[in-house]
């Protein structure tokens, strides 16, 4: 079997609308990143404006984490635009969170575009709690919204509002996805949790990252 080809979207959004600094969760990357790399994956990162991605100050490594995930850091120095990449070249995409993604990906055209392909290719679409951001806009084969009547896990309103940024960011995602015909089921704040539904899987925060990682190669060679 060849090796799967798994895209990693980041955001580019460093700063929110009240001025804040946001960018990508690191852990959210790093981890699942680790996780495709050990079980022989090929991963492309690719962002809406390309280049080096901003990461979010409050996720910043420890020392040991700083070691441990060098090689993920490199690799957003130089993200692919969301351009440059096709939903035929890839098996699976996986979207990770930190708060920027709420502000350049919901919606957002060519990320609309690659992840319906992703859907009608019937191909693995993952996310871990404000990743799922990227999934407001996008349906499904059937024309209604991705999320409809599907099991999905996301950073939850209860979760938001103890980081005490749910003023900042321009909606609630628990909240939306539910909008939008979503099962949510949430678990208690910020413990391990993810879902998978299908080829849609999804995890809720930052420590559901490797779970989130897991069951995403786990929906890659499920039937």
């Amino acid at each position: 079997m060849s090796a799967p080809q798994i895209l990693i979207i980041v955001t580019s959004a460093d700063t929110m609308t009240s001025g804040k600094q946001t960018g990508l969760w690191l852990e959210e990357f790093a981890v699942p990143y680790q996780i495709f790399k050990q079980h022989g994956a090929e991963v492309t990162v690719a962002s809406p404006r390309g280049g080096a991605t901003p990461v979010d100050p409050r996720s910043t490594p420890d020392d040991a984490q700083k070691k441990e995930w060098q090689e993920a850091e490199q690799r957003l120095q130089n993200t692919r635009t969301l351009g440059d990449v096709q939903a035929a070249d890839y098996d699976a995409v996986f979207l990770p969170g930190g708060h920027g993604t709420m502000f350049d990906l919901p919606e957002n055209p060519q990320l609309v575009t690659l992840l319906e392909a992703f859907a009608v290719g019937d191909k693995v679409i993952a996310a871990v709690c404000h990743g799922p951001a990227g999934l407001v806009g996008v349906n499904g084969k059937d024309g209604r919204p991705l999320v409809a009547d599907r099991r999905v896990a996301v950073f939850t309103d209860e979760e938001e509002r103890a980081v005490e940024l749910d003023q900042d960011v321009p909606f609630l995602l628990e909240t939306r996805m539910r909008e939008l015909g979503a099962q949510v089921e949430p678990a208690p704040a910020f413990q391990v949790h993810a879902l998978r539904d299908g080829r849609l899987v999804t995890g809720q925060n930052p420590p559901s990252s490797a779970r989130t990682a897991e069951l995403t190669l786990e929906a890659l060679t499920a039937d």
